[in-house]
């Protein structure tokens, strides 16, 4: 089994994590491959308790991977769909971070929970994608421009909000006049949108939510919509530019830009072990069994 191993950046709390799943992979018949700058910063903490495992390291994935592992929290595991693309990697994620909706392996169940994968037993939770695409193309987008957990539009550089005139499936909306706007898939409404008042929406529904950022006008509110829906969006202020952010990429756009969204032609296989379920992640996470009377 080739076991693909990434982090965004090592540091001291992510040892006995990484530790314990070196142990957990070497005790069976895997190829174990870190990514290339994650080693090489575990390397410049001169740190040797990793030596005496036998791994390899890579800069890019190919569907040779049978498994990609993310160690951190819910943003590395974001991170990680820009190596994992259209190659049908399975991938979990180890939670050294602090929510964890997405990474949920808690760090006292590693040995279990990569045993338990290991023998096969969990689930594939697809995932679905949103793609996103700029007239005039912008050249940040081209290399990987998809999000598993949403797009955004905000303002830039200015405490003005903007407007966001909204057309779906070419047939006009409304303009939003606030700080900026969330098209979200179902994954991603326990996130940002979530944040802004959006709703939480279940993993394998087939919808999109649009949540408005701070909006000037209180009657809008969150719209969920059909994910076979183009949304098409065009951004005006003060500014001459705005932000445009795929989950933690950002990158910026000019006003005379027009941003054509919808669902990506692929799904990230996100790995569920067996005993648990994103209703119980919701209820974990957002302590709603704390009131007894639920």
């Amino acid at each position: 089994m080739k076991i693909a191993i990434f982090g965004k950046f090592y540091r001291k709390n992510l040892k006995s994590s990484i530790v314990t799943l070196l142990r957990v992979l070497g005790n069976k018949q895997t190829e174990i491959y870190f990514d290339d700058q994650f080693y090489t910063s575990i390397k410049a903490q001169k740190n040797s308790n990793f030596k005496a495992f036998n791994f390899k390291t890579f800069k890019r994935l190919d569907n040779s991977y049978d498994l990609l592992i993310s160690i951190g929290g819910d943003g590395t595991m974001l991170r990680a769909i820009t190596y994992v693309r259209d190659f049908n990697i399975p991938i979990v994620g180890i939670n050294t971070g602090r929510l964890g909706f997405l990474a949920t392996i808690q760090k006292d169940n590693i040995q279990n929970a990569i045993e338990d994968i290991l023998k096969g037993n969990y689930r594939i939770s697809e995932r679905s994608l949103l793609t996103i695409k700029t007239e005039p193309e912008n050249e940040s987008l081209l290399d990987f421009n998809v999000a598993l957990n949403e797009i955004a539009v905000s303002r830039k550089n200015t405490t003005s909000m903007i407007t966001v005139e909204t057309y779906l499936n070419n047939e006009y909306l409304t303009s939003y006049w606030a700080d900026g706007l969330i098209i979200s898939t179902p994954t991603g409404s326990t996130g940002y949108s979530l944040s802004c008042g959006g709703p939480v929406i279940m993993p394998d529904a087939d919808s999109f939510t649009l949540t408005p950022i701070a909006p000037h006008n209180l009657n809008a509110r969150p719209l969920v919509i059909p994910d076979s829906t183009e949304i098409k969006l065009k951004v005006s202020g003060r500014e001459d530019s705005y932000l445009v952010s795929l989950d933690s990429r950002i990158t910026t756009l000019d006003n005379n830009a027009t941003i054509t969204i919808k669902k990506a032609d692929f799904k990230i296989k996100m790995i569920e072990l067996e005993g648990e379920s994103f209703i119980h992640t919701l209820r974990k996470k957002l302590l709603w069994g704390e009131d007894k009377r639920n």
